[in-house]
């Protein structure tokens, strides 16, 4: 059976989602498909930060030969698992490519004004909609338990308040004014006001109950298997529950968008960068503020009821292994920033692959071989923050509107 649609969203995460969003609120027939359940991967337990402050990218001078020094440590906050793989070995030498003092400071405003917008765009969303996902604009403090870590986040501020970006130095006795559960061997931290936090797949679940209540198709546990093109349009999307023939196109999903691109020819420069997570129960009174341990690069989210701990990258590929070194490296760094930690309920123990693009930027805009094809992809670290802009300037794509960004920075050819 075959099912013409106008528009097809591959991807139920939170970019799939605030497309469909966007698509619909322009007047859209939109369906969207979902491989297994709506927010069942990195847009579950991630750290449900929403970030428009400290935009300094990944890739930065110095970072690749940090992560070669951390290539034999899999308890390292940059864990490079060695693998003969050419994808990966590509992907390295993008990465080193953009790991110059030039290329930061071009990012740095691109990532701005791409988070900026969305944050904006958070905010609207929850004032049309009543959504129940715990969203609060406190911001986020940068913890340190060391002097150099602190000096290099003093310099990180300075860098960034080139760019118009706010930033509060504290030492140990305003940290802990700020955040009492602080233990006292953290000696100061950095405040940034323009954080958000909220529960991710709480979110997402709820725009899907909007896009749905606006007409959306929702099509969970329908997997993409393979495509038909007709010169330079893709004819025919198959699947586990049928085929679809779409006038529009939207692959938004996540690190799977890759090995779903190579079915169409495409190569992308997209690597799975395994994070990890920890839910425990949110204690009675713990405030209702983000921090992040900064020496040990572990985020801590308040998320209602709950309190998450979510650690970084490890590059190993589509290995879903739990590391239990990591798991052990996060639990000791809570041990060490919070009072109390050791006593948590811990509820959840998550892991799941992060879209890494080599530049930190995300895929959005036209493919150059498909014109019924748009990209939507590859978000590294910030998919949660960068979901509604991405949803909107897709939308804008669709209908023929002019973008509110200028999109040549995301451009799906910049590495061809």
């Amino acid at each position: 059976m075959t099912t013409k649609v106008e528009n097809l969203i591959i991807g139920g995460g939170v970019i799939g989602v605030c497309v469909a969003y966007f698509l619909a609120q322009a007047g859209r027939s939109v369906t969207l498909l979902k491989r297994d359940g709506i927010a069942s991967g990195s847009s579950y337990g991630n750290a449900g930060l929403i970030a428009s402050g400290h935009a300094i990218p990944m890739p930065a001078p110095g970072v690749l030969t940090q992560g070669l020094r951390w290539l034999l440590d899999s308890a390292s906050p940059f864990y490079i698992k060695p693998r003969p793989d050419p994808d990966l070995i590509r992907w390295l030498w993008r990465f080193r490519g953009a790991c110059t003092e030039e290329q930061v400071l071009r990012t740095i405003p691109i990532l701005l004004t791409l988070d900026r917008a969305s944050l904006d765009l958070y905010d609207a969303i929850h004032a049309r909609h009543p959504l129940d996902d715990a969203y609060r604009r406190k911001g986020r403090l940068f913890l340190y338990r060391t002097q150099s870590g602190l000096d290099h986040a003093v310099g990180d501020l300075e860098l960034l308040r080139r760019f118009g970006v706010a930033g509060e130095v504290l030492d140990a006795k305003a940290v802990q004014d700020r955040f009492p559960p602080a233990t006292s061997s953290v000696i100061g931290g950095v405040y940034y006001e323009r954080y958000a936090h909220f529960s991710p797949a709480r979110f997402v679940n709820e725009l899907v109950r909007v896009v749905k209540s606006q007409g959306a198709d929702i099509r969970t546990h329908t997997e993409v298997l393979d495509f038909e093109t007709a010169g330079k349009r893709i004819s025919t999307v198959r699947t586990t529950r049928g085929d679809f023939e779409a006038g529009e196109i939207v692959l938004a999903a996540g690190v799977w968008s890759a090995p779903l691109g190579k079915m169409l020819g495409l190569r992308l420069p997209i690597q799975p960068g395994k994070g990890y997570s920890i839910t425990a129960k949110r204690p009675p009174g713990y405030p209702e503020l983000p921090v992040q341990l900064s020496d040990a690069k572990v985020a801590l989210t308040p998320m209602g009821d709950a309190l998450r701990f979510s650690s970084t990258l490890e590059m190993a590929g589509f290995d879903m292994r739990v590391n239990q070194r990591r798991i052990d490296a996060s639990r000791r760094a809570m041990r060490d920033y919070v009072q109390g930690a050791a006593g948590l309920e811990e509820l959840e123990l998550w892991r799941g692959f992060r879209p890494m693009s080599p530049d930190d930027l995300p895929f959005i805009g036209r493919s150059p071989a498909y014109s019924n094809l748009i990209l939507a992809t590859g978000h590294s670290s910030t998919g949660m923050t960068q979901g509604p802009v991405t949803g909107k300037l897709v939308a804008q794509i669709i209908t023929g509107e002019e973008p509110d960004l200028d999109l040549t920075p995301f451009s799906p050819a910049r590495f061809s």
